[in-house]
């Protein structure tokens, strides 16, 4: 919790976990209708709490579009994220009506096999499966999943776009090798290959996360843009290294440079909710891990991130989650059990 790199903080508590299930090989005109996440993350990632879906193409185009929103065109090396688990439509062109494929085919497949699934579009069917090759193929897309928690705290899911598009020039040179090696790997059986594909995919994420925020324009509000101002950022970083101390309006305007009022402004702004709010969230997500990953008592935890009362932290806690604190910890020890 003495970290001065906010978004590598907030990375790590809401506990990334990555997998890579699909691999579309893609000839003629096709169309691919997937599920939103709280339709399809109980299935790929049983247990977790949000799912966010990625495709990278590793050869040819393709185009991905969610309602609402202008379809993006994918080119080869690109990749199209769904921070917020939108369903939606990835297609050799926008308007091609999705094809249908045995979904409880692919489930059962997905039981018994962690190396990716090849789904074969072509002729306007469906095929869980081989039958055609990635060298036969005009595109070949890779598909992953990433878990991470949203309570108590998460501001970087709701600072990301419901659609988010990395060309390959955004893109790390790494991505697609160590993505198709590590799925190789898996289809061959290797010893460990399964933990290394879903560490790939954990870093997929990160990557193109960190490479979003250095795109992001100046003046940029949201947590994302908040990180990037001088200020704000500075203060969220002070908030970051030490939780447990009682910070104030004062101490940390006098910290940043700013007086109490135009700290508070200038946070609201940026973050969109006050200093004192965000160090209170923040208190919780310190909390939570503490709570999860260790074995001190409830009024340990409560001292640790800034509590003098244990009942007083139990209440924020029980706010923050809909739990108390003990019966929080009972019930994620039980669900990774």
């Amino acid at each position: 919790m003495t970290s001065l790199d906010p978004l590598s903080d907030v990375l790590r508590s809401v506990r990334l976990r990555g997998s890579v299930f699909f691999e579309m090989i893609c000839r003629d005109q096709w169309s691919a209708l997937a599920p939103g996440a709280h339709k399809i993350g109980p299935a790929v990632m049983p247990g977790a709490e949000h799912v966010i879906e990625y495709h990278m193409a590793l050869k040819g185009e393709a185009w991905v579009a969610v309602d609402g929103e202008p379809p993006v065109r994918l080119h080869e090396g690109d990749i199209v994220m769904l921070p917020h688990g939108d369903a939606h439509v990835v297609s050799s062109a926008p308007g091609v009506p999705p094809m249908a494929k045995d979904d409880a085919a692919i489930l059962d497949r997905m039981r018994r096999d962690t190396a990716p699934i090849p789904i074969v579009y072509r002729g306007g069917a469906c095929q869980v499966g081989g039958g055609l090759s990635a060298e036969e193929a005009s595109t070949v897309i890779m598909c992953g999943f990433i878990a991470c928690d949203l309570k108590p705290f998460n501001p970087l899911v709701d600072a990301l776009p419901r659609l988010m598009h990395l060309q390959a020039n955004r893109v790390g040179a790494w991505v697609a090798p160590m993505l198709e090696d590590a799925a190789s790997e898996t289809s061959a059986q290797r010893a460990g290959s399964a933990a290394l594909l879903q560490r790939v995919s954990e870093m997929v994420f990160v990557d193109g996360t960190r490479r979003y925020l250095d795109s992001l324009p100046e003046q940029t509000t949201g947590w994302l843009g908040a990180l990037r101002d001088r200020q704000v950022g500075r203060a969220i970083s002070i908030i970051h290294s030490d939780p447990a101390e009682a910070w104030t309006l004062e101490s940390l305007g006098s910290r940043v440079g700013l007086s109490r009022s135009a700290l508070h402004e200038r946070f609201v702004t940026f973050a969109g909710i006050p200093p004192m709010q965000y160090l209170t969230h923040w208190r919780m997500q310190c909390g939570a891990r503490l709570l999860r990953d260790g074995h001190g008592t409830v009024a340990t935890v409560a001292q640790e991130v800034g509590y003098d009362s244990e009942a007083a932290f139990a209440r924020a806690f029980k706010r923050a989650t809909g739990q108390p604190p003990a019966a929080w910890r009972r019930s994620q020890r039980q669900g990774a059990a």
